[in-house]
């Protein structure tokens, strides 16, 4: 697969994945009390912790979301990113196997629901999708139209662009190399 295409793929890794953050704490930003009771509800946290995953979960997913849609810190994003699904994928895992019937509350809500059970697959397949992108992005941390192209340091070398500039007037292909527009041998310049 050619770098513009990954580029791509991890493009829309970071818009999507990005966008589900932000939508997801900005329903609940409004409202902690509502966020608190949703992670209560999943009684898996010791009650002391409770409210403090609850009012800062919503800031931490608008702040993730963010960071991805616009392409900066998009590696240790990334990380956070693959972290919060892995835990929300065993926290769905673990009401859904104790019996319980409770909204997950990724997009506000929260609490008792009786169709819960019949929304458990789709919720994790979701946030297995979100994860596997997420995952992506940390392997390929730059995409196109990112901030991190513009603070970051260069990208490292390929193959066709050792110097890892991505210049196309001198790009190199082992073979020859194009030099202000000329082509030269190697050695020639």
């Amino acid at each position: 697969m050619s770098d513009a295409v990954k580029e791509r793929i991890g493009l829309l890794a970071r818009l999507a994945t990005g966008g589900v953050w932000i939508a997801a704490g900005a329903v609940k930003l409004p409202d902690p009390g509502a966020s608190v009771a949703a992670v209560r509800a999943y009684d898996l946290l010791p009650e002391a912790v409770v409210p403090t995953v609850g009012q800062l979960l919503p800031v931490l997913e608008v702040v993730i979301g963010l960071a991805l849609v616009v392409g900066l810190l998009t590696r240790g994003a990334s990380v956070v990113s693959a972290v919060l699904f892995v835990a929300f994928i065993v926290a769905i895992a673990s009401v859904w196997a104790r019996g319980m019937t409770i909204d997950c509350g990724c997009f506000g809500g929260g609490g008792s629901d009786p169709d819960a059970a019949s929304k458990y697959p789709w919720e994790i397949a979701r946030d297995t999708a979100l994860l596997a992108a997420s995952v992506y992005l940390v392997a390929l941390p730059r995409t196109r139209w990112a901030l991190d192209n513009l603070f970051l340091a260069p990208r490292r070398a390929s193959p066709h662009d050792p110097d890892g500039d991505t210049d196309p007037a001198t790009i190199h292909d082992g073979h020859d190399t194009i030099h202000d527009g000329h082509p030269s041998h190697e050695g020639e310049r």
